[in-house]
């Protein structure tokens, strides 16, 4: 037991250490190669403390080449954008001035349902509140507010279609049937399967983007239905 606890203390100490000269950034905002090493060297901490069997050292060592890993792609990541870009990837702007950019979340291998959830990480409850949104190379989303967001009254947007698709459970949150959201498509020059994303908040505003279309929006009668 004596001889574990020991173990145990050198490894916590080693990874202590270890952990701190990678930098602020590792225990923050991981890129894909960080998040790899930082996994790997978890597991490798863990053999050596509980099998007693394992010489000490073959931890210590493992740990301290991949430190030494780091450090190489982190001097390579620094060397010009070329190896930036191949280790890290790049920002990704998903959401321009003519709406969602459908092209870039399938390159991220991301849908609409997806952005949303991200977007209400961020503060942001309607594709309609920001002008622009990037997915950072570590995963993060970045988002500009429309000029008027601060004196917007905010509502959190229902997604009704996402790639040509009718979200039931939604449609019947708002009291819609698909009749409904067919003459409201057909107004516009839209088919269901036609349209990349359509959402509703709760003050009737409805966000519509036809695939590879500029979005628009406009308001409808809910009724009764509010929140």
């Amino acid at each position: 037991m004596i001889v574990i606890f020991i173990r145990t203390l050198i490894i916590f100490f080693t990874l202590m250490v270890v952990m701190r000269l990678m930098g602020k950034r590792q225990i923050g905002e991981m890129q894909a190669f960080e998040l790899v090493i930082t996994l790997i060297i978890a597991d490798l901490a863990c053999i050596p403390m509980s099998d007693v069997s394992i010489p000490l050292i073959y931890g210590i060592v493992s740990i301290t080449a991949l430190f030494i890993l780091h450090q190489l792609m982190s001097i390579l990541e620094k060397c010009g954008n070329f190896f930036k870009r191949v280790i890290n990837g790049k920002p990704s702007v998903v959401i321009n001035k003519n709406g969602v950019d459908f092209n870039e979340l399938k390159k991220n291998n991301l849908d609409v349902e997806d952005l949303i959830e991200a977007m209400r990480a961020s503060g942001y409850f309607s594709l309609a509140d920001v002008d622009f949104a990037i997915f950072e190379s570590n995963g993060k989303l970045s988002a500009l507010a429309k000029p008027n967001y601060d004196q917007k009254e905010r509502s959190l947007a229902m997604l009704i279609i996402d790639d040509g698709k009718i979200k039931k459970d939604n449609l019947l949150y708002i009291k819609k049937d698909k009749n409904a959201i067919n003459e409201i498509l057909s107004r516009h020059g839209l088919k269901t399967q036609k349209v990349g994303v359509m959402t509703v908040d709760g003050k009737g505003m409805v966000y519509l983007q036809g695939k590879n279309k500029k979005y628009l929006t406009f308001n409808i009668d809910l009724g009764e239905v509010k929140w």
